[in-house]
């Protein structure tokens, strides 16, 4: 088994973009999945679900350039999981997509 994400959602925030030094840069951004489906009364139940995603080096070049709030992506990475202490001393922990590759969808 592989640790493997597949998601197609839209972007919830215009990207947010760091430049290192050197010039690497890291894209961060959240994508919205919905999910529709209906109970056995016929009532119809939407899920939205939001995903924390960064992106390296070309890839997030691309999302620099190409990619705002609302636009529809589709991206492939990996699950991740990392920790840090807040301004108060509190342990905060994250879980994010490492992307791979990104599709820019289109209507």
């Amino acid at each position: 088994m592989r640790n493997k994400v597949q998601l197609i959602g839209h972007v919830g925030q215009e990207p947010e973009i760091k430049t290192f030094e050197g010039g690497k840069k890291v894209a961060n951004l959240t994508i919205a999945t919905n999910e529709v489906y209906y109970k056995e009364n016929g009532d119809k139940v939407e899920n939205t679900e939001w995903h924390r995603v960064s992106a390296w080096g070309k890839t997030a070049d691309i999302i620099e350039k190409y990619v705002t709030k609302g636009k529809e992506i589709a991206i492939e990475g990996k699950l991740t999981h990392r920790s840090y202490d807040d301004k108060d001393g509190n342990k905060r922990y994250i879980t994010e997509v490492m992307v791979n590759e990104l599709v820019l969808m289109s209507k």
